[in-house]
């Protein structure tokens, strides 16, 4: 074994296919040798790593919902994330790559460990099963797992609050600025958040965009649209809409 399979446990059969994920594009620009680089494996990586972790976030948290689970998948594929798996194992030290680049600091540029990463994952899958590579990733990331899953995960009450109406109404709620205040350093932002000709909530901030957002979290606090009777695209096609008739005259009596 040499001195990365020691670290990572795991002995290629192939070795060819180690050398492909461990070579950088640039060096194939260099070489002129641009069929042999790690892309490919890297795009095939990052699909086995997703699958591995989707896997995993479903069966360890049964209770979490859709957005959950893809929230904490995206932490741990994210390039931060790889990036320190990549570091954990020096892989950054194996990588072969054009002179332009290692001078430019390539070696320890944050995508470029990441995508290493990747390409590892798919050599290992191609080299051996999904087993063994799981093995690999899940012991790699498992203080990542355990520090994910203490924190809180990122509130969007924006995104959150168009998930609860879409599911009720083909409209998308929209928001409003209503009014701005203060001297241009300490501006003050009023938003309303409306939908279906009602408005479902207020909120102020520094910027409209935490305006927007304190909008929607009063939104998701009251439940307005609980209290609005809400007609399908099919019920309100039914119905015609009559022209505004003449009030009727009546006479009075003699």
């Amino acid at each position: 074994m040499n001195p990365l399979e020691q670290r990572i446990g795991y002995k290629f059969r192939n070795s060819l296919l180690l050398a492909e994920a461990l070579t950088h594009p640039s060096l194939g620009h260099e070489t002129q040798r641009h069929h042999f680089d790690n892309q490919r494996l890297e795009f095939l990586g990052d699909a086995v790593l997703q699958l591995i972790f989707t896997e995993h976030l479903f069966r360890l948290f049964p209770h979490f919902s859709e957005g959950q689970l893809t929230k904490l998948r995206s932490r741990l594929v994210s390039r931060e994330g790889l990036k320190v798996h990549s570091i954990n194992i020096g892989l950054g030290t194996y990588l072969m790559m054009g002179r332009g680049e290692e001078a430019s600091g390539g070696r320890h540029r944050a995508s470029i460990l990441a995508d290493a990463f990747e390409a590892l994952v798919g050599a290992m899958y191609l080299d051996s099963n999904l087993d063994v590579v799981r093995r690999f990733v899940l012991d790699e990331a498992l203080q990542d797992i355990q520090r994910l899953t203490h924190q809180p995960l990122e509130v969007n009450p924006k995104g959150q609050l168009q998930e609860i109406l879409q599911a009720i109404s083909p409209r998308s709620p929209s928001y409003e600025i209503v009014s701005q205040t203060g001297p241009e350093h300490q501006k003050l932002f009023v938003a309303k958040v409306l939908w279906e000709g009602v408005e479902l909530g207020s909120g102020d901030g520094s910027s409209k965009k935490q305006a927007e957002t304190a909008a929607a979290l009063s939104a998701l606090k009251v439940k307005r649209w609980e209290l609005k009777p809400v007609r399908s695209e099919t019920e309100m096609s039914s119905f015609t809409l009559l022209e505004p008739q003449a009030p009727i005259e009546t006479k009075r009596a003699a």
